[in-house]
């Protein structure tokens, strides 16, 4: 079946995640993704392992964070700062119709890989410059991890937690394969309005940027005021019915319920607390405000009678809004991921079948799948300098000069 993207080309210079991560995603839609990568040392995620037990170097085995960003790609081993490995990628780019980096600004001018370099000789070029903190400004080269531009420094970080703790972190990856959606929308959109203009463009994508708009609704509110917002209590919650709560089996519920009104009496069914629905401390949102404290304590003590399993039931016969709180083990076996085929399984060569995240989005006439797992450091090396024109002799001297692996 053809994919969304067969056909597209696309060259990728990064390494970490969220460029990767589009990338990947683009491979799944179809497209022929290359990899390059330095020669000896290859993208920084082959030598580290994201497990269950947190952030490790990697030794041996299945490496996961690899491959869910770097699944059906293929990998070329190119030394950027050698002149002959400048020449591969500028050729590459001449024949791709996107091109996806994550260098730094001065870092692209070092190796002759901006925009103006590589448009002369491609002028349709989809060029995505993927940074931090952005492509302008004093903090233009400045390296930018999403803990530090997404989380830390967009507002995130500094928003969340409990009023009087301290801010919580983030977990591996979340701004970077935030951003890697945006860059792929972006893409998306450049290449409909190229089939308009037979003209490509540059693309700006940034990690403060993303983190701007993940926070959006209270970043425009702090432009307009000036002001941080408040961190949550949830002893003393605005809205006790907009907050979450732990059951008698140490499992957690999360309240969705912003629109209260709607909610109060069915929600006081199922926690029968009936007696509650027209007592003048709560009968209505405001009221139930003023006594947010004493509400809030009477919900914790009661949400602690029974195991979220006996919650479960008695709140959807009541259609109130509400989630469980999940580990990550529970949602490897949640019914409605299983259900829409959230994940993909793929087979690797020496580890057997594994599983991947699929894109976070469903087309069904051209469906977009993992169809194979992310490749060894250099594999396709030499396969793709011969599509180039490069001929035996030329591999064994650029090998000999270090240029490639």
């Amino acid at each position: 079946m053809p994919g969304l993207l067969d056909g597209i080309k696309v060259l990728e210079v990064a390494n970490w995640v969220a460029a990767p991560s589009a990338c990947a995603m683009l491979a799944d839609m179809g497209a022929d993704v290359v990899k390059v990568e330095h020669p000896e040392t290859g993208d920084a995620v082959r030598n580290i392992a994201i497990t269950t037990r947190g952030i490790i170097p990697y030794q041996s085995g299945l490496n996961t964070g690899f491959q869910l960003l770097n699944r059906g790609k293929s990998s070329m081993g190119v030394n950027l700062r050698h002149r002959l490995g400048q020449e591969i990628v500028r050729k590459l780019a001449a024949q791709s119709d996107v091109m996806v980096t994550n260098l730094t600004p001065h870092r692209q001018e070092r190796y002759g890989l901006r925009y103006d370099d590589v448009r002369p000789s491609n002028s349709r070029i989809i060029y995505v410059a993927l940074t931090g903190y952005g492509m302008e400004g004093p903090e233009r080269d400045r390296s930018g991890f999403d803990y530090a531009a997404f989380w830390a420094r967009s507002g995130i970080m500094g928003s969340l937690g409990e009023h009087g703790e301290p801010p919580v972190q983030q977990r591996p990856g979340m701004g970077d394969q935030t951003t890697s959606l945006a860059m792929t929308a972006a893409i998306g959109m450049a290449l409909f309005e190229r089939e308009r203009s037979g003209e490509g463009q540059r693309i700006d994508c940034a990690l403060l940027h993303t983190g701007l708009w993940v926070i959006g609704a209270d970043a425009v509110a702090a432009l307009h005021d000036r002001q941080p917002a408040q961190r949550n209590r949830r002893d003393h919650s605005a809205n006790p019915l907009f907050n979450f709560y732990e059951a008698a089996d140490g499992r957690w519920v999360q309240l969705v319920m912003i629109e209260s009104e709607r909610f109060w009496e069915g929600f006081c069914r199922a926690m029968e607390i009936e007696e509650l629905v027209h007592d003048p401390c709560y009968s209505d949102h405001f009221r139930r405000i003023d006594n947010s404290a004493e509400l809030t304590a009477l919900l914790r003590e009661r949400f602690r009678t029974r195991t979220r399993s006996d919650w479960t039931g008695r709140l959807d016969a009541e259609g109130c809004i509400w989630a469980p709180v999940q580990t990550l083990d529970e949602v490897a076996d949640d019914p409605q991921v299983r259900a829409n085929g959230y994940t993909a399984a793929l087979t690797h060569d020496e580890e057997g079948d594994f599983e991947v995240i699929r894109a976070p989005m469903g087309f069904h006439r051209t469906p977009a799948r993992p169809e194979r797992p992310a490749p060894e450091l250099g594999q396709h090396t030499e396969s793709r300098l011969l599509e180039l024109g490069y001929g035996w002799d030329d591999i064994t001297a650029m090998k000999e000069a270090g240029a490639i692996l």
